[in-house]
């Protein structure tokens, strides 16, 4: 049986995004982003969170540093009942051109080599629109954009909603089959 997943940035979707964040003791979640995970969970879906890492390859702070972050990361959601299926990040800078990096599609497409992923069926959350645009090169077009800022009418990925609030996303959650 092929898999739902909702995809997750990290950095401002689950954890208040302040740069760079490598230390746990500077975690905080996102306020709402709990809820909204459960209700995702609640409708069968899996989570894996896609995440640009340029900390790494910036030299702000090592793998080793990251991991030990992903790893307690994990365990927080966890005492929370929320199960993350997996992560995948991206240690690149925008300047190494990589394949991995969003907006291009490459951590989605690492998922769904490693799992039996129903794109039709799957999401993207995230808060800038290169999660959007990293979901549409990876032909998943249901996505969901948390944001503030107003979206340039120039840009070819256009997210399928916007909102700026938590509590409009579990809204919308709660009739997603």
């Amino acid at each position: 049986m092929r898999l739902k997943v909702f995809f997750l940035d990290r950095d401002g979707i689950i954890n208040k995004d302040i740069g760079y964040l490598h230390d746990i003791d500077k975690f905080e979640f996102v306020d709402g982003i709990v809820e909204v995970l459960q209700e995702i969970q609640k409708k069968g879906f899996k989570l894996i969170i896609v995440t640009n890492q340029s900390g790494i390859g910036r030299g702000y702070y090592s793998l080793a540093k990251y991991q030990l972050f992903n790893d307690l990361l994990i365990k927080k959601l966890k005492s929370v009942g929320i199960n993350i299926l997996d992560v995948f990040y991206c240690p690149h800078t925008p300047e190494d051109l990589c394949e991995c990096r969003k907006p291009k599609p490459g951590l989605i497409n690492m998922a769904s080599s490693k799992y039996q992923i129903d794109k039709t069926k799957s999401w993207m959350l995230g808060d800038k629109i290169s999660d959007i645009e990293s979901a549409n090169n990876a032909s998943i077009y249901k996505t969901i954009l948390f944001t503030n800022e107003t979206l340039s009418k120039t840009s070819l990925f256009k997210p399928k909603y916007t909102f700026n609030s938590m509590v409009d996303i579990l809204n919308l959650v709660k009739f997603i089959v």
